[in-house]
């Protein structure tokens, strides 16, 4: 009998083995996040009010669903190891405050780490990963961010791959969102590993700089922009290169957020808003929430912009999308304002990874602008335009 029961148990360990969940993140995951506007200082109060915020503000209307606690969650361990909440921050506990969210039809996220610590000195998951994915299936979480600090002596590959299997073992569907920096190159083996993996160190909010801290470095918009040159062709529905979270409404001037918005858009990557949803401005709402913009990042065919063309800092993007269409962002990369002229007829934009082609010389194309929101014409007639500078001219054309 015992030899039975063995046989079984080993049967359902290697069906768990080697899988993640099925239709999660066919598109790019939207939602918020706690680190970037408040830190270590989370709480369940800040939590539920945000969860308010996310509906009231229009923002789940417009496709945001997974609120996050980042890291300074925890408590200790119990006795037998299982990982508990700190009672002071989260007096209801995590189930509670699970249910709550998810009345408001949202969904919570969560947040560890592959090391004995995470990155703010609580206690990481290293040797606990299954007993960690049961406890996360129990509250309801939805959503896994699992980081890479005090990560000595481990592989990525090897880390990552025990989380997702006890993830899949513990049987809650849960997004696993990998944050390892791309230290390790995760574009190259995470595709059935995670659903997003970091592309880069950290965002911080300048458009334009980089922070020094000596032993790591901080990023500006455009330095993470860079950086995703040669990435696109390992994203795809349900597998997304992420150059992390969004910093709009966090001190960048408006004109920066809006091509910061814009060209995370284009990436088809995670838009995950790090403000505070509680205490938004006007024009950072109308950003955030732009469902023109937005469509471009959710488009179903799942497939990552390319620059097409650059000159005197300013650069042409185009972005493959369903039933022939295409978005067009024009970025300014400099302060000053710049003209841009682009002969429809004379280019013709074509796309290896996504086999598909646009003829402008002989198919006609309508244009939206998609932050007016205002049809501008037909690609019959040239295009001219002045774009502002750190600023962007979002399109989408439309095959007539």
């Amino acid at each position: 009998m015992k030899r039975i029961l063995l046989t079984i148990t080993c049967a359902a360990c290697l069906s768990a083995h080697g899988q993640k969940f099925d239709q999660l993140a066919l598109t790019p995951q939207m939602g918020w996040n706690s680190w970037n506007k408040f830190a270590d200082k989370v709480n369940e109060q800040l939590i539920r009010e945000t969860a308010d915020a996310m509906v009231a503000s229009g923002m789940k209307d417009a496709g945001y669903q997974y609120v996050n606690i980042d890291d300074c969650w925890q408590g200790q361990r119990d006795a037998q190891g299982f990982i508990q909440p700190d009672a002071k921050k989260f007096p209801s506990g995590m189930k509670a405050l699970a249910d709550y969210v998810h009345s408001k039809g949202l969904k919570l996220g969560i947040y560890s780490d592959v090391g004995y610590k995470t990155c703010g000195g609580r206690p990481g998951s290293r040797g606990h990963e299954f007993q960690d994915a049961l406890t996360y299936a129990q509250w309801g979480i939805d959503y896994l961010k699992y980081d890479w600090c005090n990560a000595e002596g481990l592989k990525a590959e090897g880390a990552y791959t025990t989380m997702r299997d006890a993830l899949y073992a513990a049987g809650q569907p849960i997004l696993f969102s990998m944050c390892e920096w791309g230290d390790n190159q995760p574009w190259l083996w995470a595709k059935n590993v995670g659903y997003s993996w970091r592309t880069t160190g950290d965002i911080f909010n300048c458009f334009d700089c980089v922070k020094d801290h000596g032993t790591y470095k901080d990023w500006g918009v455009l330095q993470i922009l860079d950086k995703q040159e040669g990435l696109r062709k390992y994203a795809g529905p349900g597998h997304w290169n992420d150059p992390d979270m969004l910093e709009v409404g966090n001190g960048m001037a408006v004109n920066e957020d809006r091509a910061h918005f814009s060209m995370w858009c284009m990436l088809a990557a995670p838009l995950i808003s790090g403000n505070d949803l509680r205490d938004m401005s006007k024009e950072t709402r109308e950003i955030l929430a732009n469902k023109e913009v937005i469509a471009v990042n959710q488009d179903a065919l799942g497939v990552e912009g390319f620059k097409y063309s650059a000159k005197d800092g300013v650069e042409i993007w185009f972005k493959p999308l369903s039933n022939d269409a295409w978005a067009m962002c024009v970025l300014n990369r400099g302060t000053n304002s710049q003209p841009v002229a682009f002969n429809w007829k004379s280019e013709t934009v074509s796309d290896d990874l996504s086999k598909r082609e646009a003829k402008f010389d002989a198919t006609t194309y309508s244009m939206r602008d998609l932050w007016t929101k205002k049809d501008i014409g037909t690609t019959k007639d040239a295009l001219t335009a002045e774009v502002p500078g750190h600023d962007v001219l979002m399109l989408r054309l439309n095959k007539m």
